[in-house]
């Protein structure tokens, strides 16, 4: 299903006049009403009337998490505080948190691409949806509650957390679609497992899946474990929230809301604009937002673009799968390991739960790595031998894939923690 078909599906060249004025209205609206914008393009010595082409874009500097640390709480807002009608945020590295306001035509426009990221994954009108992303400042449930809404679903907010209570409604009420992290939605299927109940009792199709980095294997595996078709969305809170980009049922890359947000993906080093795809770091400009205008924001994760045509109809660029956040990534002796890689490499093991985690170290001076990987509890009370040589074989292929040596380490089932919100899959015990 296709909400909006002029936004979705038309011309690439009346989508590029568009996102011109769109940018050159929103260039202008920071370096007016947001101090912290105007001084960063004065020091560039840029202004928006130097915005005439969207090529143009790459003479602006680029918005960092930094700058919104540096103004926080307020200081890159772009409305008087009484056309601000929500703040929502995330946590910070700092204590501080990553705070974004919106105004009534921000949420729609909210509303609008969330509806957009629904009806892409299936769901329609009639569509019982039972939202599991955690409720409150964080933007995934209510990011997903508007958009639902705004198709007409019937919707349960039920939040993260309460487990068995989540499964009984699931049943009971005939949810048709499940909207949660992908951690958690595999965390639902242990548990329906574990209660002894059959997938039959379900009338579960869809899952919109997004907030944390999730492996190709991983996502199989919750379709098969839940009996769905798994569809990824993303986002940021510094954007808007979830509903940037979505996948469709095709499953090849997330169309990004080009009508309300313009990408470029640039050398994490060198701030250069890369070819169409090639990986690097994708960096988003809101074109409508009012509140909380965003230029050239720098998300940190890596990925690529493409134009080339979906079978789906819609013909919006495509960002592939992130393969990372920088944040997420470790680097371990020089060499670059994000926990998605790893998890990849255990997922094609068919023997091992997908529970596993990192724990980083460092030790006279040298940086060690342990993987701790959760086994059923068939293959725990299994003979030594094979336990060994799985424990070799899955560290070969560490060594081999990635380049890193790991100590692999199988734990009793249920012995790692489980997250009702983002899974974390790193315990870094350096002191760096």
């Amino acid at each position: 299903m296709i909400w909006n078909e002029q936004a979705e599906c038309g011309s690439v060249r009346d989508r590029r006049a568009m996102q011109l004025e769109r940018l050159q209205w929103s260039v202008r609206h920071a370096y007016e009403h947001c101090a912290p914008y105007r001084a960063k393009m004065i020091a560039a010595g840029v202004s928006p009337d130097d915005v005439r082409t969207l090529k143009d874009i790459e003479k602006l500097p680029f918005t960092t998490k930094q700058d919104l640390r540096d103004n926080y709480p307020y200081g890159m807002f772009a409305v008087d505080m009484e056309k601000v009608v929500r703040i929502q945020g995330t946590s910070g590295t700092t204590g501080k948190l990553t705070l974004v306001g919106y105004t009534e035509r921000d949420l729609d426009n909210w509303a609008e691409c969330m509806a957009r990221t629904s009806a892409s994954a299936g769901l329609t009108p009639k569509s019982i949806v039972q939202i599991s992303y955690g409720y409150g400042l964080f933007t995934g449930g209510l990011g997903m509650h508007g958009g639902a809404e705004k198709m007409g679903c019937t919707v349960i907010p039920i939040s993260a957390g309460n487990t068995e209570r989540q499964i009984m409604l699931m049943r009971d009420l005939g949810v048709e679609a499940l909207a949660c992290t992908p951690s958690y939605a595999m965390h639902l299927a242990e548990m329906i497992e574990k209660m002894g109940l059959d997938r039959s009792e379900f009338r579960l199709k869809y899952g919109v899946l997004g907030a944390e980095p999730c492996s190709e294997a991983f996502r199989r595996e919750i379709e098969r474990r839940l009996g769905i078709c798994v569809t990824d969305i993303y986002g940021l809170c510094e954007l808007t929230g979830p509903g940037v980009a979505y996948e469709c049922a095709e499953q090849q890359g997330m169309h990004i809301n080009e009508d309300l947000f313009y990408p470029e993906i640039i050398d994490p080093e060198t701030g250069r604009v890369l070819p169409e795809g090639e990986t690097g770091e994708i960096v988003f400009t809101s074109l409508q937002k009012e509140a909380f205008p965003v230029i050239r924001y720098r998300t940190r994760d890596l990925t690529s673009l493409t134009s080339e045509p979906c079978a789906c109809g819609r013909t919006t660029r495509r960002m592939s799968k992130v393969l990372g956040r920088s944040d997420d990534m470790i680097i371990v002796r020089g060499v670059n390991v994000f926990p998605t890689q790893i998890e990849t490499i255990l997922m094609e093991m068919g023997e091992i739960a997908p529970v596993y985690m990192l724990v980083v170290d460092r030790k006279s001076n040298m940086d060690t790595l342990e993987v701790q990987i959760e086994v059923s509890q068939k293959l725990f009370g299994d003979t030594v031998k094979h336990i060994e040589e799985l424990v070799n074989h899955i560290g070969e292929r560490i060594r081999t894939r990635l380049g890193v040596s790991a100590t692999v380490t199988l734990v009793e089932p249920g012995s790692l923690p489980r997250s009702e919100g983002k899974a974390k899959r790193v315990t870094d015990r350096r002191k760096i």
